[in-house]
C-alpha cells in the first residue's frame, strides 16, 4: 500500500477522520447543541465529510438528534445534534501509595460519580484491586452507575512508572500493569484500558481545565502520597525517550539525606511528600497524625510545623525553579491534597524559584494551586483515554492500550 513518510495512505484518513470526529465533539461539548451547518463551519468541512461522520456518530449512539429551532425565514425546524450523555461512560482510577480514587465520567465529560478507598502502602497489589472493584460496586449502588455501560478504563498508577516499559515484577514474572490489566479485563472483557503514570495523568487534568492555547507550557508537581510531576512543553504532554519524563519526585535534593523507596538518598518524596512531613513534624517534637492536624498546626503558627514546610517548600522550589530556568514554562503548579494546608511551603516555595530564576531575570513563570482535587489522576486518566486534547498530539495511541481484551506492550 502507498505510503506518506511511512504511513498509509489508509491510517493518514483514519487519523483524520479520528481528528474530525474529536472536533466535533469538542465542539459539541463546549457549545451544546448545534445543526450540522454551525459543525461544518468550525471544522472546515465539506457537508458530505461532515455526513458521514455524523451517520457513524449517530449510528454508535455518541450524539443524538436534539430538538430543533425554527428558522424565521423557512418555517422549519433547524435539525441539531447533540452529545448523549447515556452513550457510556468512562472510568478514571488512579492507585495511590495510600488509597485509590475513582471517577466515573459521562460522555459530555462530566463527573457523574467519584470517591476514594484508602489502603495500606504496603498492601500487595491484588488487595488494592480489590479495594478498587469494592469502591466501584460502593458507587454502583449509591449513586447508580450503570456498570455495564463502562466502555473505557484509564487507569494511573505510581511512579517511576512508564506506558511504554512496564514497572517492577510482582513476587511472580508478571508485571504491575500487566496485573493490573488483566483483573480489570477480567471483569470489564471488552472495554478498552489504558495505564500510565497516575501523577503525569493529573497534570494533564490540570492542563486540560486551563486555556491551552495561552498556556502552552507547564511543570506540574504533585505533593501527596508521595511526589511525582508531569511536564507540558510546547502545547504537548512530554513522556520523554522510555516514558519517563516528570519524575520529580526521584530528585535528589539532599545528599545526605533520608534513604527513598527507590533506593537513593534525599529524594524530594523524602521531604516533600505528604508522610515525610507528617514524619519530620514528630520528630522534632510536634506529633501529627493527619493533615487535618497540620492544617491546625499551620493555623496556629506552630514554629516547629513551619520550619519543617519551609523545608518542604524550599526543596520544592529548588526543583521548580532549575526546571524553570532549563525550560522557560509559562506555569509552574503545585498540586496535591497539601497545597491547600501548607501556606508556609508555597511562601517558600516562590522564594526558592525566585532565586533560582536570578541569571534570567525577565523570566518570571506564574506560580499556582492546582485547581483540581484529589480527583486530578482519575479525571486525566479518561483524558488519556478520550485522546481529545491537543496535548495528547504525540501520546502513543497504542501505549499500555488493551482494547477488546488485548494488552499491547508497544
Amino acid at each position: 500500500m502507498p505510503t506518506i513518510s511511512g504511513v498509509s495512505h489508509q491510517g493518514v484518513r483514519a487519523e483524520l477522520r479520528r481528528s474530525y470526529e474529536q472536533q466535533l465533539l469538542a465542539a459539541l461539548r463546549a457549545s451544546g447543541p448545534l445543526s450540522r451547518a454551525d459543525l461544518a463551519a468550525r471544522l472546515g468541512v465539506s457537508r458530505n465529510t461532515l455526513g458521514d461522520i455524523v451517520t457513524d456518530l449517530l449510528e454508535r449512539a455518541v450524539i443524538v438528534r436534539a430538538p430543533g429551532r425554527s428558522e424565521p425565514a423557512r418555517g422549519r425546524p433547524a435539525a441539531r445534534l447533540a452529545l448523549n450523555p447515556q452513550a457510556g461512560q468512562f472510568l478514571g482510577v488512579d492507585f495511590g501509595h495510600h488509597r485509590v480514587h475513582l471517577a466515573v465520567i459521562d460522555a459530555s465529560h462530566a463527573i457523574t460519580a467519584d470517591g476514594a478507598h484508602p489502603y495500606d502502602p504496603d498492601s500487595p497489589w491484588p488487595a488494592r484491586v480489590t479495594a478498587a472493584f469494592d469502591l466501584l460496586d460502593r458507587l454502583a449502588g449509591d449513586r447508580g452507575v450503570d456498570l455495564d455501560a463502562i466502555v473505557g478504563i484509564g487507569i494511573g498508577l505510581p511512579g517511576p512508572f512508564s506506558p511504554r516499559t512496564p514497572p517492577g515484577p510482582l513476587p511472580t514474572t508478571t508485571s504491575v500493569s500487566d496485573y493490573v490489566a488483566d483483573a480489570f479485563r477480567g471483569r470489564f472483557a471488552e472495554t478498552r484500558l489504558v495505564l500510565d503514570n497516575n501523577t503525569r495523568f493529573a497534570a494533564l487534568a490540570e492542563a486540560i481545565r486551563i486555556d491551552v492555547a495561552a498556556t502552552r507550557s507547564l511543570v506540574y508537581v504533585r505533593l501527596s502520597d508521595g511526589v511525582g510531576g508531569g511536564l507540558v512543553i510546547d502545547g504537548r504532554l512530554v513522556l520523554g525517550a522510555n516514558g519517563y519524563a516528570g519524575e520529580l519526585g526521584h530528585v535528589s535534593v539532599r545528599v545526605d539525606g533520608r534513604v527513598c523507596r527507590c533506593g537513593k538518598r534525599g529524594c524530594l518524596e523524602t521531604v516533600a511528600s505528604v508522610p515525610a512531613i507528617l514524619e519530620r513534624c514528630g520528630e522534632l517534637g510536634a506529633p501529627l497524625g493527619s493533615l487535618a492536624d497540620l492544617d491546625q498546626a499551620v493555623r496556629r503558627a506552630d514554629p516547629i510545623v513551619d520550619r519543617v514546610l519551609r523545608d518542604a517548600g524550599e526543596a520544592v522550589g529548588y526543583v521548580l525553579g532549575t526546571l524553570a530556568v532549563a525550560l522557560n514554562p509559562d506555569e509552574l503548579v503545585i498540586g496535591g491534597p497539601l497545597v491547600h494546608v501548607a501556606a508556609p511551603l508555597l511562601d517558600q516555595a516562590r522564594r526558592a524559584i525566585d532565586w533560582e530564576l536570578l541569571p534570567v531575570g525577565d523570566v518570571v513563570p506564574v506560580l499556582r494551586r492546582a485547581e483540581l482535587g484529589d480527583e486530578d489522576g482519575a479525571v486525566g486518566a479518561v483524558a488519556a483515554l478520550l485522546h481529545s486534547s491537543p496535548l495528547l498530539a504525540n501520546y502513543p495511541a497504542d501505549a499500555r492500550l488493551s482494547t477488546l481484551g488485548e494488552v499491547s506492550t508497544a
